[in-house]
């Protein structure tokens, strides 16, 4: 039996942790739901192929909207996220040797990560040194990296490896080898076989993302920096952070998480185009804001980023069941955001309305 006493120490922590991600909780909701209207349309979504196919056309989004959430913490936005994902995605096509071995690949994927990392450090140095407003900022380094990228890649085109793009888009048991289940994999062999033949290699990526670099930086002193200056600059600066790493910290970081989604996108397309990451840059602000992330700054993480670039991925399948328009997909999409931004700014009114019937 419960006692009175536990009940009222636990119940206030949990409505505390509860109000705290509250906007995070309505990105769920909603993708939630459109995953149950999805899964009425389509029986077959639950199928390993369509799971696949899901996880891939958003993945892309995903990248682009941690990298969008990242700068959005500080307080600022970044406009070049797209351009950004243009560039290594013409980069990688662009520098791909046909040889196909590991070795080359993986120099491929580290000179990408670099490049677009240090396009994120130029956007932070210019914001932080030259004291200008990010917008203006990230607005004219989207042009800078949009016109590298026709550079590198003036017409769609380039080499990249099969094997490369398989191991980014199919699901773990087709890249895993044969041999590790056996002939006829039964018992515990042929389970694993099983799930791995549900588990897309671009959600294993994912995860590996999360585990090793947002997390660790969450949990940074660094990271606390980002979300104090966005919480409130002066204050943290009178506290002792160092404002200026931090910031420009959060713009590398964000270059960083876009070539990510310029290098899936070069999985999934296996080849180079120089405009095709134009679209991602207000996507991803819509995903940042569907997320429940502030664009005030201060608040807000990739979790509920990426519900929302999920959730916005699953509009247009919705629709294609339904036998919607497709022209109609823009309103549709907008409606959805402005539900969830709806939703997520009610409990500031709430709050607003009860500071007013106290003065």
């Amino acid at each position: 039996m419960i006692s009175t006493r536990s009940t009222n120490q636990t119940m206030p922590g949990f409505w505390r942790y509860a109000l705290r991600n509250f906007r995070v909780g309505i990105a769920f909701i909603i993708l939630f739901a459109l995953l149950a209207i999805t899964v009425s349309l389509n029986e077959r979504f639950f199928t390993p192929p369509v799971i696949t196919s899901t996880a891939n056309q958003s993945m892309t989004l995903v990248f682009a909207g941690m990298a969008q959430t990242t700068v959005v913490i500080t307080g600022g936005i970044d406009l070049s996220v797209g351009p950004i994902i243009s560039l290594s995605n013409s980069l990688a096509s662009a520098i791909f040797s046909e040889t196909d071995s590991a070795l080359s690949i993986i120099g491929v994927v580290v000179i990408v990560l670099a490049v677009a990392a240090l396009a994120g450090l130029v956007n932070g140095l210019i914001v932080v040194y030259g004291r200008l407003q990010p917008i203006i900022v990230t607005l004219a380094t989207a042009s800078i990296y949009s016109g590298i990228a026709l550079f590198l890649r003036p017409q769609p085109g380039g080499y990249v490896p099969d094997i490369y793009g398989d191991l980014l888009t199919r699901r773990v048991a087709q890249i895993l080898p044969e041999s590790l289940f056996g002939e006829e994999p039964a018992g515990i062999a042929a389970f694993f076989q099983s799930l791995f033949n549900f588990i897309p290699a671009s959600v294993i990526l994912l995860i590996v993302v999360v585990l090793i670099v947002w997390i660790p930086f969450r949990r940074s002193q660094l990271g606390m920096w980002v979300y104090a200056i966005g919480s409130n600059e002066g204050a943290a600066y009178m506290s002792g952070v160092n404002v200026k790493l931090a910031k420009v910290s959060a713009y590398a970081l964000g270059g960083f998480f876009a070539g990510i989604g310029g290098l899936f996108l070069t999985a999934q397309t296996l080849s180079g185009d120089a405009t095709t990451g134009t679209v991602f840059t207000l996507q991803s602000i819509a995903v940042v804001v569907l997320g429940g992330t502030s664009l005030f700054g201060g608040s807000g993480g990739v979790a509920g980023t990426i519900a929302g670039a999920i959730a916005l991925r699953l509009i247009p399948t919705i629709l294609f069941f339904a036998r919607v328009n497709p022209l109609q997909q823009p309103l549709w999409e907008g409606v959805v955001i402005l539900l969830a931004v709806a939703a997520g700014a009610s409990r500031i009114f709430t709050v607003r309305s009860r500071l007013d019937t106290m003065r």
